[in-house]
C-alpha cells in the first residue's frame, strides 16, 4: 500500500506540475498535451501502470480494513480516538470518494463525455491548428479546461474532490514513511508536519486553476 502510495502521490505532483502550465497561456498546456497525445508508446503504458497501481492500492486499502475490524470483532462500547486525526480515521471512505472524483475527471476532460460536462458542447471538437503545420491540428486543452471550469457546479466539485485528495495525502504520505521504515520518533513531527504542508500546497495549487477561471484572471 506504501509503494503504491508513493507512485501515485509522484503522479499527483507530476500532473499538477502539467496543468498549472494553463498559466503560461494556450501555447504551453497546448503543447504540452499535444506531445502527450501524440506519443501513444509512453502515455499508454503510463496509463496503465496507474491503472494498475490504483487498483493495488484500493486492494491494499480494502485488506488492510477487514484485518483491522477481524483484530477487533467486538466494536467500542464508546468510541473515543485518542492521538488520531480525522484523515487517519477516514482514509478508507475519503479514498473511495476521491476515486469516484477520478472517474468523473476522467470522464470530463481524458474522454471528453459531452453529457456530464455541463455546458452542452463538444470538447473534442476543440481543435487549433498547429503552429507551422497548418493542416494539422491539435486540441484545444486551454479552450476545454476554460469553458470546462466556467461552471460554477462542476469547480466547486473540483475543489471538493481535490480537497478529499488533500485530506487523505496530509495522513497517507506521513504513514507511508511509516510503512516503509522510515519514520522514527525523532523525524515524525517532521515528517507530520512536512506531509500537511505538502498536501495543502497541493491543494492550492490545483484549486487555483478553476478559481482563476470563475474570477476570469484566465480566460
Amino acid at each position: 500500500m506504501a509503494i503504491s502510495g508513493l507512485c501515485l502521490f509522484g503522479f499527483v505532483l507530476g500532473h499538477l506540475v502539467g496543468n498549472l502550465q494553463i498559466f503560461l497561456g494556450p501555447e504551453a498546456i497546448n503543447k504540452y498535451g499535444h506531445f502527450l497525445q501524440s506519443n501513444p508508446e509512453l502515455i499508454w503504458p503510463a496509463r496503465i501502470g496507474l491503472l494498475v497501481l490504483v487498483a493495488l492500492h484500493i486492494w491494499s486499502a480494502v485488506k488492510l480494513e477487514v484485518e483491522n475490524r477481524s483484530a477487533r470483532p467486538v466494536a467500542y462500547g464508546e468510541y473515543q480516538p485518542v492521538g488520531s486525526s480525522l484523515a487517519s480515521r477516514t482514509m478508507l471512505i475519503s479514498g473511495l470518494i476521491v476515486f469516484c472524483f477520478i472517474v468523473y475527471h476522467l470522464l470530463h476532460f481524458t474522454f471528453k463525455t459531452e453529457s456530464i460536462n455541463l455546458t452542452h458542447q463538444n470538447f473534442a471538437a476543440f481543435q487549433e491548428p498547429i503552429k507551422g503545420m497548418p493542416t494539422e491540428t491539435r486540441l484545444d486543452i486551454y479552450k476545454m479546461m476554460v469553458t470546462g471550469f466556467s461552471h460554477p457546479a462542476v469547480s466547486l466539485f473540483y475543489v471538493l474532490g481535490v480537497g478529499l485528495l488533500c485530506l487523505h495525502l496530509s495522513h497517507g504520505a506521513s504513514s507511508m514513511f511509516q510503512s516503509l521504515g522510515w519514520k522514527n520518533k525523532a523525524w515524525a513531527p517532521l515528517l507530520n508536519c512536512g506531509a500537511k504542508a505538502v498536501a495543502t500546497l497541493i491543494f492550492l495549487g490545483y484549486i487555483s486553476i478553476p478559481a482563476a477561471i470563475l474570477f476570469k484572471i484566465i480566460k
